[in-house]
């Protein structure tokens, strides 16, 4: 089905049911743990290549074990000759396996931060697509009760985020886990009264962290909202800039986007400034740890307990031990904002997609095209009714216009026979079949809908005519867009066909995306016709040209047309008057005219409107 965004009086919008898109409470962090696990299932994939990074890390590891305690051998040796000299055929040794044993540390290195980059990008690729994969399959009702650029943010900012904390946490939460238990066990082996005096300080690495750890957590997802948010306005002004400019807004424009990004200049300086506590108070911490090393190791020197060589090697080992608790503490506290962009990524797959097909579904295929509403009543929200018990039938091959005023539920009944939404009660039927038992793919492909917002897609124009039909040779093309009565200002055009529209065509006039709407439709041929406000963005003169080819197009087709303008209407077989989302009147034109009702009185008003200087 070829279609556009809906037209700003819809279901998203400011109309009747429209739900508030600004103003939404800031959501609490959720279970940090939760959101974890889900991330592992995106990491675990990975489980070849993280056993493969394990082992360099193991071996990175066991080296830098290797290294205090030949360092410590050769302080001893200076005074390990029998004639009180240092023994230098010991220290060359010793400085032979020092040197290899860097060169392989660095190498390890190196791999390690290969593997791990290709992991995370790989997960991170995986995890937006999969995010990009359930947008496509969200309801309507998702996007329209949403800014587009807080989605946007979503599947941008807060998937970076993810991306750089697994990037720079997984490796340094398991090269940290190992060089812990290993320097530990050293640090055992040559004093376990020495480690007992290092370990007094874990305690308060450990409350220091978590104290941190659960302020800013809270500001960091508070961050990524308020960004979302940012993002939302941005692409909301960018969007609209013509209007902005029209109506003499920038000031306020400003002004709104001054209110927002001081919302997150503050909370990202309070994440901040808490996540910078961390490490000079943990400098502090460690400072306390040394100094109790140096006195009790000072003293058991002086009894000849320990060498000077061991106390050495015992002060690296606890650097070795500490460093790490002071990385995993400070990775604990970066890993809240990428868990924080994870939070926000997983609310939009832990969304509710569009109801599955019925069990049994058909295919619909080539279609009559009888449409029957049987006391259908609909609502955006529950409690606020947009139709009310409507029924009504179209023919097979006919066309019937919905009139009536804005808000009254014209392009809400669009929204249903196409099921974009789901009747409240009552049901569709195409060809006496109830629409829920036709597979939505299959529905969908039966129509052809022209809005009254068009959107075309950056590329070319052959490629925005040939959207609903790929595979259209170019003759099928060109028939189209010459029906629609766009070949004459796409001949105009440099590259003709070929020329490069930007996003959503913003390079040609309102008109000319409508008439390339138009084409798009025509070259899809549906069996089902949806023209929403088609040609209220087309001069009267150019509106008239493409009248016939709109007729050509409905013909033997059942049409549905909403218009404001009335006169394009007049030949429709059933004219159908919608007001606070009931039927007040159905009938042909000049049946209507003859009740003087309300559709006479629109025309009159309408026509009386037009006369007037």
């Amino acid at each position: 089905m070829i279609v556009g965004p809906g037209r700003p009086g819809g279901p998203g919008g400011p109309g009747p049911g429209g739900p508030m898109m600004r103003g939404r409470p800031i959501v609490k962090p959720k279970n940090f743990k939760g959101t974890l696990k889900k991330l592992w299932t995106y990491l675990g994939q990975e489980r070849k290549w993280l056993t493969v990074l394990f082992v360099l890390l193991l071996g990175g590891a066991g080296i830098g074990l290797i290294g205090p305690f030949l360092i410590g051998e050769a302080i001893d040796a200076m005074s390990a000759s029998s004639t009180g000299g240092v023994d230098f055929g010991l220290l060359e040794t010793i400085l032979l396996v020092l040197v290899v044993a860097y060169i392989a540390d660095g190498t390890f290195a190196l791999l390690q931060g290969w593997l791990m980059a290709g992991m995370s990008q790989r997960v991170v690729m995986n995890l937006r697509r999969t995010l990009f994969e359930k947008l496509q399959k969200l309801p309507l009702s998702y996007f329209d009760s949403r800014p587009h650029g807080e989605v946007m943010s979503r599947l941008s900012n807060d998937i970076d985020n993810v991306s750089n904390t697994i990037s720079q946490s997984t490796t340094q939460l398991m090269s940290g886990s190992i060089a812990i238990v290993g320097s530990l066990i050293m640090m055992i082996v040559l004093s376990p009264l020495l480690t007992l005096a290092s370990l007094i300080t874990v305690p308060l690495v450990y409350f220091l962290a978590r104290t941190i750890t659960k302020r800013t957590s809270k500001l960091f997802k508070n961050q990524q909202i308020q960004l979302g948010k940012l993002n939302g306005h941005i692409e909301e002004t960018i969007s609209g800039i013509a209007v902005v400019k029209a109506f003499n807004r920038e000031e306020k424009s400003i002004e709104e986007f001054e209110g927002v990004n001081k919302q997150l200049y503050e909370v990202g300086l309070k994440a901040q400034i808490w996540s910078g506590f961390l490490m000079p108070l943990l400098g502090v911490i460690n400072n306390i740890g040394f100094a109790a090393i140096a006195i009790v190791g000072g003293i058991m020197a002086v009894k000849g307990h320990l060498t000077v060589g061991v106390i050495a090697s015992f002060l690296s080992y606890s650097r070795q031990f500490v460093r790490p608790l002071n990385d995993m503490a400070n990775t604990f506290n970066i890993l809240q904002s990428g868990v924080a962009g994870a939070e926000r990524a997983f609310e939009v797959l832990e969304e509710q997609e569009e109801p599955e097909d019925a069990p049994g579904a058909k295919v619909l295929s080539n279609p009559r095209g009888r449409v029957e509403f049987e006391n259908v009543s609909f609502g955006y929200r529950p409690d606020v009714p947009i139709l009310k018990n409507i029924s009504f039938v179209s023919p097979e091959g006919s066309s019937l216009a919905l009139v009536g005023p804005t808000g009254a539920g014209k392009t809400t009944i669009v929204n249903l026979v196409t099921r974009f939404y789901d009747v409240t009660s009552g049901r569709i039927t195409i060809d006496g079949t109830d629409i829920q038992q036709y597979t939505r793919d299959s529905l969908r492909r039966s129509f052809g809908v022209v809005l009254q917002d068009t959107y075309l897609f950056s590329g070319t124009i052959e490629e925005n005519i040939k959207y609903g039909k790929p595979d259209a040779t170019e003759m099928e093309m060109r028939r189209a867009a010459k029906l629609a009565n766009a070949d004459a200002f796409i001949q105009r055009l440099p590259n003709r066909y070929q020329t490069m529209l930007t996003e959503n065509g913003s390079n040609l006039s309102q008109g000319q995306r409508q008439l390339l709407a138009i084409a798009r439709v025509i070259l899809a041929d549906p069996s089902i016709l949806i023209l929403d406000e088609a040609t209220s963005s087309i001069d009267t003169r150019t509106e008239l040209h493409i009248q016939d080819a709109l007729l050509s197009l409905m013909q033997g087709r059942t049409s549905f047309v909403i218009a404001h303008r009335l006169n394009t209407i007049r030949d429709a077989d059933t004219i159908m008057v919608i007001d606070h989302g009931e039927i007040v009147e159905q009938g042909s034109h000049q049946e209507l005219l003859q009740e003087q009702g309300t559709y006479s009185r629109m025309v009159y008003n309408q026509f009386k409107n037009l006369a007037q200087p």
